[in-house]
């Protein structure tokens, strides 16, 4: 199985591609992105928490692109257990037969968790929940993703930011915070990380902004 390099620039060759949170958002404006992307008999895994959003979303796309004999499979899982790890890795591994050129995983779900203040650390010994932890966990990720580029050379790995965006999380947000990011649909940025990944010039291992590309 050769890696993402290998296959035609302007689509994503004949791969499986795993979507996490990909019922709704930003993960559902991909999973209609890579569709169109993706060459004949290609698989695309949807995975999310709600079954029912994802058999929603696997109808309209096999009928949109019923020519493209595209395989999709719904993975209704929850991604913060091992269990639902497990499985989405089982369906993965029995869906990479022998004509797949390479897998593409877009890691999308995640959490919003708790946004107090920074001001709210009270106790010199103790971490509270606030906005610190996300930036920080943010962060991580993108070092994280610069060693697994150095660690696996034959893995292309791309840690992208994609803005602020009309979700579910954005409302929370404005919710708690009162502050407006003007958020722009999550097509827009969509779009933008597939460019990119068709493109393909990025080096792995790369932090990408909407704002900067």
């Amino acid at each position: 199985m050769s890696d993402i390099n290998s296959t035609n620039p302007r689509t994503l060759g004949r791969g499986i591609c795993i979507i996490t949170g990909a019922s709704k958002g930003f993960g559902q404006a991909l999973g209609y992105q890579v569709s169109r992307s993706l060459e004949p008999r290609s698989v695309l895994l949807l995975v999310a928490r709600s079954g029912p959003l994802l058999q929603e979303m696997k109808e309209e796309l096999q009928s949109a692109t019923e020519e493209q004999q595209l395989v999709v499979h719904c993975v209704a899982v929850d991604l913060r257990t091992k269990e639902g790890v497990d499985e989405t890795v089982r369906v993965a591994r029995q869906e990479a037969v022998d004509e797949i050129e390479h897998v593409l995983l877009i890691n999308n779900a995640g959490s919003l968790g708790d946004i107090a203040k920074f001001e709210t650390f009270t106790n010199p010994d103790e971490a509270l929940p606030s906005w610190v932890l996300y930036c920080t966990a943010k962060a991580a990720r993108n070092m994280m993703f610069s060693v697994l580029a150095k660690e696996q050379q034959h893995v292309k790995v791309l840690s992208y930011s994609p803005g602020p965006m009309d979700t579910d999380m954005q409302k929370e947000i404005l919710r708690l915070t009162n502050v407006n990011h003007n958020p722009m649909p999550c097509h827009e940025s969509a779009a933008k990380l597939m460019k990119l990944l068709l493109d393909n010039n990025f080096s792995s291992g790369a932090h990408l902004d909407f704002f900067d590309v």
